[in-house]
């Protein structure tokens, strides 16, 4: 039967279902995916935490120090929360089925948790904090947004050995990014660590992949530094020295990791170098 206004045909309610189903894989989201957005909107969230809650008191003039405090520590928890999504939604990929565009959607989504949320915190660092200088916190904001740009585009390009990565991972090197801040050192020690962790992230040190036991400690890791920044946030008794030494350590584990990677690439070689001198040996 033929509807004279719109000249359209009438589909069957059996028909309408079948289309349904003959949807293109690339167009259906899995479970991995739907972690994968809740990645994008903490991404998103933070920086609109970020934005009301720090930025637009500091240009209002408000002196109301304890909404900035609760604002961000919000955006950070945020982060955390994005970090968290991303560690699933790679778990539950290799566990249940994931769609064909699951890959472009975790980059897309750590783009924006990663690469967006901590480049404008340290943007809006640099608004806000009395010593810094505006221009130069921006530019430092770039280079943490194109570190993690082009840390993703060579993840999605070069295949490494299977248990590691190449370069700090984009959610270790934004918490860094973060705790640097949040650790309100000088500008100018401020600036080098952050510039420092934008390049480790376009290093070649290997990095190990968060699992198994490693996925485990690193979960228990942002559920802690979620408590750290509560109590911080809610000025508990002690949360200030609380926060400044989580961020201590993460700071120190940041810097630890390519140390220790890079002592096993030089003893890898050497072994190397004693195999092939032994091997020449009469």
């Amino acid at each position: 039967m033929i509807d004279p206004e719109t000249q359209a045909g009438w589909v069957p309610e059996a028909e309408a279902e079948d289309d349904t189903e003959d949807m293109p894989l690339s167009m259906r989201l899995s479970i991995a995916d739907t972690l994968t957005l809740g990645n994008a909107t903490c991404g998103f969230m933070a920086v609109y935490f970020t934005t009301t809650g720090i930025l637009i008191p500091h240009l209002t003039g408000s002196d109301e120090s304890g909404m900035a405090r609760h604002s961000a520590a919000t955006a950070v928890i945020l982060m955390l929360m994005a970090a968290i999504f991303d560690l699933f939604d790679g778990l539950v990929a290799r566990k249940l089925r994931s769609s064909p565009m699951g890959a472009e959607l975790d980059n897309l989504s750590d783009l924006v948790s990663f690469g967006l949320a901590p480049a404008y915190f340290v943007l809006v660092y640099g608004m806000v904090a009395d010593d810094a200088h505006q221009r130069v916190s921006a530019l430092a904001a770039i280079v943490v947004l194109l570190a993690v740009v082009l840390r993703l585009a060579r993840f999605s390009c070069v295949t490494l050995k299977d248990g590691m990565f190449q370069g700090m991972p984009s959610p270790f090197g934004a918490l860094t990014v973060i705790s640097i801040v949040l650790l309100e050192l000088p500008f100018v020690p401020t600036l080098l660590a952050i510039v420092g962790v934008a390049w480790l992230m376009v290093s070649r040190v290997e990095y190990p992949k968060p699992r198994g036991v490693l996925a485990v400690a690193m979960l228990g890791w942002i559920v802690a530094a979620m408590g750290l920044l509560a109590a911080w946030a809610f000025d508990a008794p002690g949360g200030q020295l609380l926060l400044q030494t989580g961020c201590a350590l993460q700071v120190v584990l940041g810097a630890v990791i390519p140390l220790f990677a890079t002592a096993r690439r030089v003893n890898t070689f050497r072994d190397n170098r004693r195999e092939a001198r032994a091997a020449q040996l009469p």
